[in-house]
């Protein structure tokens, strides 16, 4: 909710399941924003880590990571390329972030 938001300014913190800006928006979650990758026949996914603000996935982007995405790739198969990048770098960063505070 907007009223978190400004209470809390610059300090939520968000991962998206793509590289945005590409495949971010309102309705883009989960399993929606893989289904979008592979439908696109994009060549790489991978997450982003970005701060929110009021707009959907339009924070100011900490940190991206890539995996390839291979044409014979269903979404599922992306999927678990993109949690792998999650579980790696999502508590780096956040160790990184707090640990400047």
């Amino acid at each position: 909710p907007k009223y978190l938001i400004q209470a809390y300014p610059g300090a939520i913190i968000n991962i998206h399941p793509a590289l945005l800006p590409r495949f971010g928006g309102k309705g883009m979650y989960g399993d929606h924003v893989h289904k979008a990758v592979v439908e696109a026949g994009e060549k790489e996914s991978g997450i982003t880590i970005h701060y929110v603000n009021e707009h959907y996935d339009s924070g100011a982007i900490i940190h991206q990571e890539k995996c390839a995405v291979d044409p014979a790739d269903t979404y599922e198969d992306v999927a678990r390329k993109v949690h792998r990048l999650e579980y790696e770098f999502y508590p780096r960063i956040i160790e990184d972030i707090v640990s400047r505070l």
